[in-house]
């Protein structure tokens, strides 16, 4: 199973990795069959048009290096963006933007891409 030269620069380099204090959503996921366990903490401000936009987010990862690079990788796609436009990123996008997966591998962006989810849904619900 060979990865791409990106998915190893995010698995040994990974970016936004660590914990936001004070979080304005955290989602969290995990995949029992192979032991991945991913949490995404995201930090949402107005822009100047009013607009919610993930202004910070972070990620913890226990996992392999596809699970890291994934992580590191919707980090980097998710910061800046509003929340519907972060909503929208897909798995193919996250294994897209890493240069692809091995096939057995692809399972990892399903869990980048529901942590981010799952972590915009928990900002939303206590928001109300």
């Amino acid at each position: 199973m060979a990865y791409s030269k990106l998915v190893m620069e995010h698995f040994l380099k990974p970016r936004n990795r660590g914990v936001i204090k004070d979080p304005s959503g955290v989602g969290t996921v995990g995949n029992p069959v192979c032991g991945d366990l991913m949490r995404i903490y995201i930090q949402v401000k107005r822009n100047k048009e009013n607009q919610e936009i993930i202004n910070d987010i972070k990620f913890e990862t226990l996992g392999c290096a596809a699970a890291i690079a994934t992580s590191s990788m919707i980090t980097e796609l998710a910061k800046n963006k509003t929340l519907s436009e972060a909503e929208k990123i897909t798995n193919q996008e996250v294994a897209g933007a890493l240069e692809g997966l091995p096939p057995i591998k692809m399972h990892c962006s399903n869990l980048a891409a529901d942590a981010l989810k799952n972590a915009i849904d928990n900002y939303l619900s206590n928001k109300k």
